[in-house]
């Protein structure tokens, strides 16, 4: 019951965060205007974008499947694609859930500890939060242009967001590559439980340590690097490619770095505990679109429109496919999703 009044908690607060950022975003546009811009793209560009957005978090998945070689050495793409996208559906609904789910539903397909994988997911979160530092750094430091908007001196500090991107990447390898001893610092501490549950604090750290090994393998740590970089690349590679949809390139000259502006703006509106991020993706693109590039309102909110429902109908319509055809049942989820991760 506990668990059920909390999703509902969520769920409200993320509805109404949703409506805040989308009031924001649709406030002062002529709706008719950005109507009519969104309906002047082609349907032959939602397929291309929707098939585009499919072969990211197919390298989603290919990443996920290194991450899991610890715990299981020949988990299918296939699966950890399934998987992938029903976090992401349950993710639409009740934000970040979706990361809990995850381990269930792989569980029930690969017959992996759930514990051992929620250890991969954390690692993939801190993989997913240090690449996006990185290139958050990296385009303040090399596409300073757009921000002395706001900034007039930043040119003048490049270095340091050289430098800190540096910092954080000798930082983050030595933290990801010395997983145990940190994890044999966790496990010392742990006299400070009660005896009772002393046995499985100890026996899940020992299952979480299991999904950091996968940079103890220097092919793997490769592979992960290489995906982990090809998935931001995707991300951009997505939001680059509507700029000719809409003209931007030839209109107000934007080009891929330009996009990679937009990324990290949609990144951080993502990061808000928003459904899918609704609103708060429209609200953080219209206003970069605006703000920084000077676009055309009505046509920055209909470019934020139809870039956001293809990646939600993406994770939707094939979330909804693998949740059916693998017989993954909701109630179970929903179960697994509030309750401690064990097994």
């Amino acid at each position: 019951m506990r668990t059920i009044v909390k999703n509902i908690l969520q769920t409200l607060f993320s509805l109404a965060l949703a409506s805040a950022f989308l009031y924001l975003a649709f406030r002062g546009k002529d709706l008719g205007e950005t109507w009519r811009s969104l309906t002047d793209v082609h349907w032959s560009w939602f397929v291309g974008l929707f098939l585009g957005s499919v072969v990211s978090h197919l390298i989603r998945a290919w990443r996920w499947t290194y991450l899991l070689s610890p715990v299981k050495s020949d988990v299918s793409l296939r699966n950890a694609f399934s998987v992938t996208m029903i976090g992401y559906l349950v993710n639409s609904v009740i934000p970040r859930l979706g990361e809990f789910v995850r381990p269930y539903a792989l569980g029930k397909l690969e017959g992996v500890s759930k514990s051992a994988t929620m250890g991969t997911i954390v690692l993939e979160r801190i993989l997913d939060i240090v690449t996006f530092a990185l290139i958050v750094l990296t385009v303040l430091a090399v596409y300073a242009g757009p921000f002395a908007v706001w900034f007039p001196s930043m040119a003048r500090f490049e270095w340091l967001f050289f430098a800190g991107a540096a910092v954080m990447l000798v930082l983050f390898l030595l933290i990801f590559l010395k997983a145990e001893v940190l994890f044999r610092f966790v496990r010392h501490l742990t006299f400070l439980l009660p005896a009772r549950v002393r046995t499985q604090a100890d026996r899940i750290v020992d299952s979480f340590l299991s999904g950091f090994r996968a940079a103890q393998n220097p092919r793997h740590f490769l592979m992960i690097a290489v995906s982990s970089l090809l998935i931001w690349i995707s991300y951009i590679v997505l939001l680059y490619a509507p700029f000719y949809i809409y003209g931007f390139t030839r209109t107000y000259g934007l080009d891929f770095g330009s996009a990679a502006v937009l990324q990290v703006a949609s990144g951080l509106a993502f990061a808000l505990p928003t459904p899918s991020g609704i609103g708060s993706y429209h609200a953080f693109t219209s206003f970069t679109l605006t703000q920084l590039f000077n676009v055309d309102a009505e046509q920055a909110l209909s470019y934020a429109f139809y870039t956001h429902i293809v990646g939600f109908l993406t994770t939707t319509l094939i979330g909804l496919y693998y949740l059916l055809a693998d017989k993954i049942h909701v109630r179970d989820m929903m179960e697994s999703g509030g309750g401690e991760v064990k097994g």
